[in-house]
């Protein structure tokens, strides 16, 4: 690998370590002479353990073409390691190419998997199979920094997908830096996604009408502006202080579906950044009225926002979804 290797962040060090150790007393490197990794070997571990696998794996050839220094700056698109998009392609071999070998495409599709509950799994297969043809056909994968250094974050895009794997290695924010989900299977109803509209919508239901017309809309901003407002931003939409208990629950329980497809760690650490950033109560949802592409009483797109927190919902003409969130609003957003 050419791209040179920054100095590892001692100051975030110690938490790093406790985290490496807490992933490596789940599984343990294990090769075969070749260097190729047999996959009765992965079928345990975690995906931070399976990323630092696969990384050993990799020939130079591959390490040049996928593997980058962790602060990478792209001349067309800028820190790659932190862009978001809703169709691209951040290395240029599919997962299905030849350019892996069977075993490393057999990890890094475990690596997915482990990113998300195993009652997801299927649906997420349905997106990429409805999106781009199915697994592996035109995701593409990026490795930034050294697996088992301090540093070292993993990324799979495709259409309709930006997923991160980092083991805490990106501090301040969830996920590992800004995510992107969608979904285009023709219609609302078959859309994997469309529950989550659906569990926004009840709290739509339940506003009266002065808050109503604090909630509701003209006009959807553009859908990649999900920087952060900070807590003296201008934000759409109703606070949710004006919000009854009940209101509020449901509210909550719409916030609980958006985190329902992620693995417990990703999710936990996604609600310690929302709660320092204020919590329920430093946020406002919007529901945009411009669009509604069944003529229907739902409202396709909608947004939820606090000062370091943004998952915005386009639902038409079909499912954009873009999630930022981090404990502070200094992190920037290279999109």
């Amino acid at each position: 690998m050419n791209h040179r290797h920054e100095t590892s962040d001692h100051r975030n060090s110690l938490a790093r370590r406790d985290f490496l150790k807490s992933t490596a007393a789940v599984a343990s490197v294990a090769a075969c002479s070749s260097g190729i990794v047999r996959a009765a070997d992965t079928s345990s571990k975690t995906s931070e353990s399976l990323v630092k696998v696969l990384y050993e794996t990799l020939s130079p050839k591959q390490k040049e073409t996928i593997c980058f220094d962790w602060n990478f700056v792209d001349p067309k698109l800028g820190l790659l390691r932190t862009r978001t998009s809703n169709n691209w392609h951040i290395t240029k071999p599919t997962i299905e190419e030849e350019f892996y070998t069977a075993e490393q495409r057999d990890m890094v599709r475990k690596i997915f998997e482990g990113l998300i509950v195993p009652e997801w799994h299927a649906k997420f297969d349905q997106q990429l199979s409805d999106d781009g043809g199915g697994w592996g056909k035109q995701q593409n994968i990026a490795i930034f920094g050294k697996p088992g250094d301090d540093k070292f974050e993993f990324v799979m895009t495709g259409r309709h997908m930006t997923m991160r794997c980092d083991g805490n290695s990106e501090q301040h924010v969830a996920f590992g830096g800004p995510i992107f989900y969608g979904h285009d299977p023709g219609a609302q109803a078959s859309n994997v996604f469309w529950e989550q509209a659906l569990a926004a919508n009840k709290v739509h239901e339940m506003l009266n009408g002065k808050q109503r017309a604090m909630a509701e809309v003209a006009k959807t901003p553009r859908e990649q502006d999900v920087g952060f407002r900070g807590k003296d931003g201008k934000f759409l939409g109703i606070p949710a202080t004006e919000l009854s208990a009940d209101q509020k629950a449901q509210l909550q329980k719409t916030l609980d579906k958006l985190f329902e497809p992620y693995r417990k760690s990703d999710t936990a650490e996604a609600l310690q950044c929302f709660k320092a950033q204020g919590g329920l109560d430093a946020c406002y949802l919007a529901f945009f009225t411009d669009v509604n592409i069944e003529d229907t009483k739902i409202f396709d797109n909608w947004r939820v926002e606090g000062p370091s927190f943004v998952w915005h919902f386009r639902g038409a003409p079909h499912v954009h979804v873009w999630v930022n969130i981090a404990d502070t609003s200094t992190v920037k957003l290279n999109a």
